[in-house]
């Protein structure tokens, strides 16, 4: 049974892409952001763009504390002009700082549900104003990011449900044919019958039959991952086609692979074509 990526890596993904992003549509020289700990009184930054040193990475950053802790607290965007000489944030954190010699910097909580679940920055070495363009452009960014994350979160949860429905089945069916051991005739042929009824259910091999046989069958979305698939795109380029993040890419090529009883995508696109299935 396959595992699905962890949480933390999905969100980590997405985060990354969100500090990449938060760069280019802000024109800002530097960006970087951190997931927000469980419980909501710190987080640590683990993604960077842009910076000189590695000075900002794994810090953690306390609630209330420097200018990404006072987002935090108050749950909104703030700002600083003039970094090292604002009497608005505490300044535990001057001397990681000091290094990338940021001047103008920005900081905006990514709510997911009710408490930020990440924080995103930009900033620049250079005094600027942090006009509406840029504050529009950020915002957008931070709210893509957050519709992101609860997708990821979504599917995780999803995933994990699927994953312990499984496990149940797959234990049932182990009991049901260590019962069929102890027993002879037409009982253990029913027992034997059940078991692969169950096994079906779990969706191993015995579910998905062999290609061509017409037993085997994907959902549409299924079908046009691995069509892409058979077109040698990679999942990143199938997420941007289908308006689908890599990681749900995954998932739907891991349900198809398992369907087809597939041990790669390659094996995955010649046993849907031997199956009728992709043209």
């Amino acid at each position: 049974m396959t595992t699905p990526m962890s949480m933390p890596s999905a969100v980590q993904a997405v985060l990354s892409r969100g500090v990449r992003e938060l760069h280019r549509a802000t024109a800002l020289p530097v960006a970087f952001g951190g997931i927000v700990c469980r419980d909501q009184r710190s987080f640590v930054i683990s993604q960077l763009s842009g910076a000189l040193t590695e000075s900002l990475l794994r810090l953690r950053v306390d609630l209330g504390s420097g200018l990404g802790g006072k987002a935090l607290a108050l749950a909104r965007p703030a700002a600083v002009s003039d970094y090292f000489n604002a009497d608005e944030i505490t300044h535990t954190y001057d001397r990681a700082v000091a290094p990338e010699r940021l001047h103008t910097a920005l900081a905006i909580p990514v709510r997911v549900g009710p408490a930020p679940a990440a924080m995103l920055y930009a900033a620049s070495r250079e005094p600027v104003v942090l006009g509406d363009r840029v504050l529009r452009s950020a915002v957008s960014v931070a709210r893509q990011v957050e519709r992101d994350i609860a997708v990821e979160r979504e599917v995780h949860r999803r995933l994990g449900a699927v994953a312990r429905e499984r496990t149940e089945l797959d234990q049932v069916r182990a009991e049901l044919d260590a019962i069929a051991g102890l027993v002879t005739g037409q009982a253990r042929d029913r027992l034997r019958a059940v078991s692969s009824r169950v096994g079906a259910l779990a969706g191993d091999g015995h579910a998905t039959g062999r290609p061509g046989d017409g037993t085997v069958s994907l959902t549409p979305r299924e079908t046009e991952v691995l069509a892409l698939v058979a077109r040698g795109e990679p999942n990143r380029a199938i997420g941007e086609e289908l308006g689908l993040l890599t990681n749900t890419v995954k998932a739907y090529l891991k349900s198809a692979m398992r369907k087809l009883g597939a041990a790669n995508r390659v094996q995955a696109v010649c046993r849907a074509r031997e199956a009728g299935l992709l043209d």
